[in-house]
């Protein structure tokens, strides 16, 4: 396996000598308001790069993580999430670090202090086996290993990922993936961005080298190992703005369990034409590869937006389901939240999505749908900006009304330059994080009109107009 360093880009002293830096502890927790433990300061993570070793039979997980990233601050210690696996070892710039597990936070403390501004790599060897979690909102996540142990699936929407690999786990830190997984022949093993080169065997396993080359929130992390069979084509990624002609492609990399034969593993191959669509509607793609992962119903109980390839459970309305997580890699993915209040950011964006994609395709118009959508009481429980607890990201409001302020948006300026919003707040923020208070600026700034009363009343508002005209 790869060992994982934190390299020092400026040399340092050791700690005690003239002219020794003298750091304090990154804090635990980035004290968002949702999830206040979730991620660690003092430091900013570019790269991820991860050597595993999956054993299914016996459940066992065997990994290094080598960890690039620049101190913000004066650091004496700093702190990692991982839930659960053992560490063996860690190393920050080379050198023993000591370590000390308190719940979810790993804390290592380097032999010497590192600089504000000090690009360094540290190295964590764990290994054990891979637990589940209940979040808040109850739905399961972490590694989920079906009950007959075919398959394994490992998601992180808020939390899990910390469950197989430790990082600072907050979409606020985005960051490269290198991921390389060892399994036994005849499996499969999916993870995030493209294959850097053929998997190889020896001595009865086979290894899968993924790279991700565009920065990743770690929630949006995924691995999947059983049998699957992957379906390769291409999909337009940017089109020919007079002729609508692709001028550039991406590979697709769409997996199903080979067990599966019901529509979701057939719609896979709609992909291409979703993705036409998409980059029609929203712009340029933002990453350079494209798929999903197909698992039974059961192994996942819902749909996810993994980068690249987002993961669906069995269900049946999977042409609506694919064509969201998809909307996802633009809304979400490569535009994320910095925090997760602004999670209507995402499923705002998705849902509407949806709502566009249907009225193009000759069903349901969006006003109707908006309109359907006014009359449920549930999506005015509370303003989509401000979920009330953690196990409310996911209610209606966020999703429902949030594609409700979206279209208000569009009512006000007209259909043309809401497309060109949409389009130019994706461009805009490709690859970062974005707050609601981001958004309505540029809104505000790409716009003439006064659209005020959209966010006082549909976006912030607690209570419900009299009218859908607002």
């Amino acid at each position: 396996m790869a060992a994982l360093l934190l390299v020092a880009a400026a040399s340092g002293c050791t700690a005690g000598a003239p002219g020794a830096v003298t750091g304090s502890p990154g804090a635990h927790g980035l004290r968002d308001r949702l999830f206040p433990k979730l991620g660690n300061g003092g430091y900013d993570v570019s790269h991820y790069a991860l050597d595993l070793e999956y054993d299914p039979a016996a459940h066992r997980l065997k990994g290094v993580a080598e960890i690039t990233a620049r101190a913000t601050q004066e650091l004496s210690a700093f702190s990692l999430d991982l839930a659960g696996l053992k560490v063996d070892g860690a190393t920050v710039e080379g050198r023993k670090a000591a370590v000390n597990r308190a719940g979810n936070e790993l804390t290592l403390r380097p032999k010497r202090d590192l600089r504000k501004g000090e690009t360094f790599r540290t190295v964590v060897r764990y290994s054990g086996t891979p637990a589940r979690i209940t979040n808040a909102d109850t739905d399961q996540e972490g590694w989920l290993r079906a009950e007959d142990g075919k398959v394994s699936i490992a998601v992180g929407q808020p939390s899990g990922s910390m469950t197989w690999f430790p990082g600072n786990n907050h979409p606020s830190d985005k960051a490269t993936y290198d991921i390389k997984v060892t399994v036994p022949e005849g499996q499969t093993a999916l993870s995030n961005g493209e294959l850097r080169n053929a998997p190889t065997v020896r001595a009865g396993r086979v290894t899968y080298d993924w790279r991700m080359r565009e920065p990743m929130a770690s929630y949006l992390a995924m691995l999947a190992v059983g049998k699957f069979e992957v379906m390769r084509a291409t999909a337009p990624a940017e089109l020919d703005a007079e002729e609508e002609n692709a001028v550039r492609t991406v590979p697709v990399y769409a997996a199903a369990e080979e067990s599966m034969d019901g529509p979701s593993a057939r719609l896979r191959g709609r992909i291409p034409e979703m993705m036409e669509w998409c980059v029609l509607n929203f712009g340029p793609y933002p990453f350079s590869s494209v798929g999903s992962v197909v698992a039974r119903d059961g192994d996942v109980g819902y749909a996810l937006e993994t980068q690249t390839k987002p993961v669906y459970g069995g269900m049946e309305s999977f042409e609506s389901a694919q064509l969201h997580e998809l909307a996802h890699q633009w809304f979400g993915n490569s535009v994320s939240p910095k925090t997760w209040s602004d999670m209507w950011l995402n499923e705002g964006f998705a849902e509407y999505a949806e709502w566009m994609y249907t009225e193009d395709h000759g069903g349901e118009s969006a006003r109707k749908r908006f309109e359907r959508e006014f009359a449920q009481g549930a999506n005015w429980a509370f303003p989509p900006s401000s979920p009330p607890d953690p196990s409310r990201i996911s209610d209606a409001p966020v999703y429902k009304r949030g594609a409700m302020v979206l279209h208000r948006i569009r009512q006000a300026v007209g259909d043309e330059p809401f497309l060109g919003i949409v389009q130019g707040w994706a461009a805009d923020h490709r690859h970062g994080n974005a707050s609601t208070a981001d958004f309505t600026a540029y809104v505000d700034d790409a716009t003439d009109e006064d659209l005020s009363d959209i966010w006082k009343v549909w976006l912030h508002g607690d209570d419900k107009p009299a009218t859908p005209a607002g």
